[in-house]
This record gives C-alpha cells, structure tokens and sequence, in this order.
C-alpha cells in the first residue's frame, strides 16, 4: 500500500507480514531467502562502530559437541523414514512403532541451521544477519516429525505423547521495514527439542 504526502509517495512496510520465504509455511523462520538484502545487510555492518561487540557465534556446531553420548556420524545417519506416526489414528501401535534403527524415542529433524528471517516474539519479521561477508549466526533446530504421536517403543499403557519445545535465541537482526535502526539483538522463539512426555497415571 502507498501513500502520498506532498510531492513523496511513501510505502506502508507491515512487519507482520510474512516474506516470500515464508509463503506456503506454516514456520515461524526461513532457511533460503531468494530476497535477501545482502547489500544492505553489508552496509549496516560497515556503519556500526560496534557491530564487533554485537555479534558471536560458533559456525561449526555439531552433536560433538551438543550432545552428550553421541557423535555427528551417528546423530546424521539416523533414520525415521520407516515411522508412521500412527500411534494418533486407530490403530495407535503398528509395527513400525516398536521396530526401527537407531534414533530418538521421538523421531525428529534436526538441523544446525542459519536462518535468513524469522518472526521475532513480538510476531514481526526480521532479516538474520546470516553469510554475509564470513558472518553467520548457527542454530540448532529440532522439530518433531510427529508431533503429539506416541514416543517410540514404548507400550500404550503409558499414554506418552512426543512434545515440541523451543527454545529463545538472541540473534543480530536488522528491520527491513525501518533500516535507520541499523543493526539490533531480537529475540527468536525457535524449535529445539522433540520430548518425550508421560502424564501422570
């Protein structure tokens, strides 16, 4: 939407509105962003004198180092392609609930991701200082495959149920909607684990 004031047209940004990289998705953070502003992402490190203090990440995390008893070979290799997740229809335990390779009693995707945008908790979207010269902000992001579906192997009598949780991540951000805020710390809620929940019997 555009309004005119005096002999300037200016255009309305909505930062709720979710991008192109969000169209079709039901994510609150896009991964790949084909509109990426780059150059300006560029531009506003150039001009904070304290972009230096701002920023922080390791780029190379793993499950070598997040999570205990487990390597990355092993966590990478895991493979939930034969779960159904039927345990929500009416036949609750197919076979594909007790049998199985190596993986998480809940089946989930993990990812050590670089999110281009994300909605921050106040439900705005914000570009993610993210591959822009050799600057990264890494995330690892767990989401269940089948989420409210029985945890694996375990008998009905339980009544367990795999849970989403997440988890608040402080990211450098920058405002497409009002770039003279220049560079920023936002909030993120993103996903982080696929838990196992057993109510009380």
């Amino acid at each position: 939407m555009a309004m005119r004031l005096g002999g300037y047209q200016q255009h309305y940004c909505d930062p709720t509105a979710a991008p192109a990289c969000a169209a079709n998705s039901s994510l609150t953070y896009c991964l790949e962003d084909a509109e990426y502003p780059a150059y300006e992402i560029k531009a506003a490190i150039s001009q904070d004198h304290l972009f230096a203090k701002k920023y922080a990440d390791i780029g190379t995390q793993s499950a070598d180092d997040l999570v205990d008893g487990l390597s990355a070979e092993e966590e990478s290799a895991f493979d939930y392609g034969y779960y159904t997740g039927s345990s929500k229809g009416d036949s609750p335990y197919d076979v594909t609930h007790w049998a199985g390779p190596a993986g998480y009693i809940c089946p989930s995707d993990v990812a050590y991701a670089q999110p281009r945008r994300a909605q921050n908790v106040a439900g705005e979207w914000r570009v993610i200082v993210n591959d822009v010269h050799y600057y990264t902000q890494t995330a690892r992001l767990e989401t269940c495959l089948h989420p409210d579906a029985a945890c694996r192997a375990l008998a009905p009598c339980y009544k367990s149920k795999c849970t989403q949780k997440y988890i608040y991540h402080r990211m450098l951000s920058y405002d497409p909607c009002d770039p003279y805020k220049g560079l920023f710390i936002d909030i993120y809620r993103l996903p982080a684990a696929c838990s196992c929940h057993v109510p009380a019997l």
